[in-house]
């Protein structure tokens, strides 16, 4: 795991950005996955970045619940209707990148964090 730098939203005092990669490190309409320290304890989360788009990068859960696996980096990006998506690579639900809902099965949902760009360094809130 990477060492995090926490740093203070200037917007929002209590909100902490953790440093979890540079831009080099991804991988253009791809994943990559990675741990995040979180209040709950240590996550997985799956990184996506998709230069051109309107929003270019997302972080979603990595852990697959339909096959209780820790894949979603791995998955084909892709998109339904204009949304961005990545279909599991194991059992192939897809789920949204915007909110981490499955397509197939609207109950399902993996966890999303806000993500962005401070330079050349992936930040993410935790």
């Amino acid at each position: 795991m990477n060492t995090a730098t926490a740093l203070k939203d200037e917007a929002h005092t209590d909100v902490t950005w953790q440093t979890i990669c540079t831009k080099a490190d991804l991988v253009t309409f791809s994943g990559v996955a990675a741990w995040l320290a979180t209040a709950e304890g240590p996550a997985q989360v799956a990184i996506f970045y998709l230069p051109g788009h309107a929003q270019e990068l997302y972080a979603i859960d990595h852990h697959d619940p339909f096959s209780d696996a820790n894949v979603i980096a791995r998955g084909i990006v892709g998109d339904i209707k204009g949304e961005p998506v990545v279909a599991s690579p194991i059992y192939k639900q897809h789920f949204r990148l915007e909110d981490g809902s499955c397509v197939e099965d609207e109950s399902v949902t993996l966890r999303t964090w806000p993500v962005r760009f401070d330079g050349e360094k992936v930040v993410i809130e935790a």
